[in-house]
């Protein structure tokens, strides 16, 4: 009797062996699914890549675009220089006139002066 109940302590005691029950899918079954993920990929990545439009036609587009604002941008660049100069021929004529009304002042302060002691 000894021998039948360590038997049986051993299979189903504290002591007994963990085991794992995992279920198996066939075979067949895991290359379906790995398939239809690569599937499932490609077609999103062709629908992505694609947009609908062709890739050349796209890209044609934005080198027109791009072209078009790079003679915006060098239109607006040369209206920047020119009115930069004229705003740098204005302050030099500015000056210009400002010594010359100093230099007026000066001629009528003078004359006043000279007026002013005949009488």
């Amino acid at each position: 009797m000894k021998p039948v109940r360590r038997k049986i302590r051993k299979h189903f005691g504290l002591t007994a062996k963990q085991v794992a029950v995992r279920s198996q899918r066939p075979w067949y079954f895991q290359w379906i699914v790995a398939a239809l993920f690569i599937l499932i990929g490609y077609l999103a990545a062709y629908w992505q890549f694609t947009g609908g439009e062709n890739l050349t036609e796209k890209l044609k587009q934005a080198a027109l675009e791009n072209q078009g604002y790079q003679t915006k941008l060098i239109q607006q660049e040369q209206q920047i220089k020119i009115e930069q100069a004229s705003q740098k021929n204005l302050n030099e004529e500015l000056k210009l006139v400002h010594d010359e009304n100093i230099k007026l002042k000066e001629d009528l302060l003078f004359y006043k002066n000279m007026v002013g002691n005949k009488n």
